[in-house]
């Protein structure tokens, strides 16, 4: 069994997620009680992709969240390190243009963006300030980022229920409908491992980002952090 790390060997989690890039989505919708629907409309409204903007959406996996940038007249680049999930993605979505990268080292000029964006992604990446950094190199100046990520519920008791269900809960109901349960023992160890709210912030500004912000939605148990590029 793969047991979380925040000094995560990058082959080992795309390996990881070739193995459950067929019943990601639907596993994720289940193990969430339905709540990435509404977190992933969360981020679409944050991006606020306008017609024409190149967006770019890192670890999109099968390009599920890349749809909503689309379907806004957005010219939408889903780029994810599993090749497993882009191939997945290219079936279900034949017409974006699935790329290949690795998120400290992402295969794009400088500034080519107009908005970045990784949902529930950044915290499987090895190197996550680098990661940041590489996602201020692509984007233009004044362009925006939104990332999207599990952290740490606000209310006391709430946060002590929900530590309780990623541990105890969330794996026999991950053995019950995913294709590599032991892939979300990992995930909800690394949920448990990841900085809270205010220690992202800071490592985003550290990164050269501009303007942070984030909110919390349902609760702490996911927040949504902004940045412009200055």
């Amino acid at each position: 069994m793969t047991r979380a790390s925040l000094d995560k060997q990058p082959h080992e989690v795309a390996a990881m997620f070739d193995d459950v890039a067929a019943r990601y989505d639907i596993t994720n919708d289940v193990l969430s009680l339905g709540q990435t629907r509404l977190w992933r409309r969360a981020v679409a409204r944050a991006v606020e992709a306008r017609p024409g903007e190149r967006v770019l959406d890192l670890a999109a996996g099968t390009g599920t969240s890349s749809q909503p940038f689309v379907e806004a007249g957005a010219y939408a680049v889903p780029c994810d390190f599993s090749l497993g999930m882009l191939t997945e993605g290219k079936k279900r979505h034949p017409w974006m243009p699935f790329t290949a990268g690795d998120a400290t080292r992402l295969p794009f000029r400088d500034g080519v963006f107009d908005a970045v964006t990784i949902s529930f992604g950044l915290r499987n990446v090895h190197d996550t300030d680098g990661a940041l950094r590489e996602l201020l190199r692509v984007t233009a100046p004044g362009g925006r980022i939104v990332i999207c990520e599990f952290s740490h519920p606000t209310w006391a008791p709430f946060r002590t229920v929900y530590t309780e269900y990623l541990m105890r809960a969330l794996p026999p109901v991950a053995r019950s409908v995913s294709s590599s349960p032991d892939a979300y023992v990992y995930l909800a160890e690394s949920i448990r491992a990841w900085p809270d709210q205010p220690a992202l912030a800071r490592q985003l500004q550290d990164a050269g980002w501009a303007k942070v912000a984030w909110r919390d939605l349902t609760g702490g148990v996911v927040a949504l952090h902004r940045g412009v590029r200055p």
